[in-house]
This record gives structure tokens, C-alpha cells and sequence, in this order.
């Protein structure tokens, strides 16, 4: 086996090598996005976060609706506490599906 041929099967056996590795992080990276997405594991419909924010590095005040009335909690890595039953309901967060969220981006600086 020549020199020559052996730098071509080690070329094309590192340029596979790197198309496999972007593969798997493109893969990963898409696992990520959907899990941050709002409303991507939405399993139960009588149960769904309405609102959130966070308060802290891993503290959170959310609200969320259960049949027809909505709660305010309050959570940490730790546990989760009811603050209070909200007598007047937060309105529903306008809905954006994939495309539009995917052209805000596209959009953006």
C-alpha cells in the first residue's frame, strides 16, 4: 500500500469521523430546543402552565390551571408550594407555533 493511498482512506475515514460527530450534535442540540420549547410535552390537558418566571437561579413562581381554576406556585429544586388559588384567572399565552418562533429567530440580529 502506497503513501498516497493510505492519506486518502485516513482523509476520508476523518472527514466521515466529523459529518457523524456534527450528526450527533445537530441530534442533541434538537433534543434540547424541544424540551425548552413551551407546550412540547403537553400530555395532559386539564393540567397546563398558564404562566411562569423565574425568581432565582432554580427558583420559579408559576401558574398553573387544573380543570377550570388556575394556582399559584411556587417552586425550587427542592419542593413545590401552593402561594395561593387565584380568584380572577390569568388570561391563556397567545399560542405561536414552530414556524413562527423558528422566523422570529431568523429574523433576529
Amino acid at each position: 500500500m502506497s503513501t498516497g493511498t493510505a492519506t486518502g482512506t485516513l482523509g476520508a475515514l476523518g472527514g466521515s469521523l466529523i459529518a457523524l460527530l456534527l450528526v450527533v450534535a445537530l441530534i442533541l442540540a434538537l433534543a434540547w430546543l424541544l424540551r425548552r420549547l413551551p407546550g412540547a410535552s403537553r400530555s395532559n390537558p386539564d393540567l397546563r402552565v398558564v404562566a411562569q418566571i423565574a425568581v432565582g437561579v432554580r427558583e420559579r413562581v408559576v401558574v398553573i390551571a387544573v380543570g377550570g381554576q388556575q394556582y399559584l406556585l411556587g417552586v425550587t429544586s427542592e419542593n413545590v408550594r401552593l402561594i395561593d388559588r387565584l380568584d380572577t384567572p390569568l388570561g391563556d399565552p397567545p399560542r405561536t407555533d414552530f414556524r413562527q418562533l423558528l422566523r422570529s429567530t431568523e429574523r433576529a440580529p
